[in-house]
């Protein structure tokens, strides 16, 4: 299917220098970019694609529950310096 866009001057030169350098057609750089532009807007949201394993993994925390206490510790000691 066929549309009609209007560039200004610097879009145009950007388009042109864009195409030459990646050796495509610019009609083919125009497709592929609104194509990604199309999929990152219609991307269904982080949460949605996490859901299958949100909550999947229990943990008795390990050395992750001290974390806190070595980064107190590593923040008072920069501070001394």
């Amino acid at each position: 299917m066929a549309k009609s866009v209007r560039f200004d001057r610097q879009l145009e030169t950007m388009l042109e220098e864009a195409a030459d350098a990646l050796g495509v057609s610019q009609s083919k750089l125009i497709r592929e970019a609104i194509a990604e532009k199309c999929r990152e807007v219609l991307r269904p949201p982080l949460s949605q694609s996490l859901a299958p394993v949100i909550g999947r993994i229990h943990s008795k925390g390990g050395r992750a529950r001290h974390t806190g206490v070595a980064f107190k510790r590593a923040l008072l000691g920069k501070r001394a310096k």
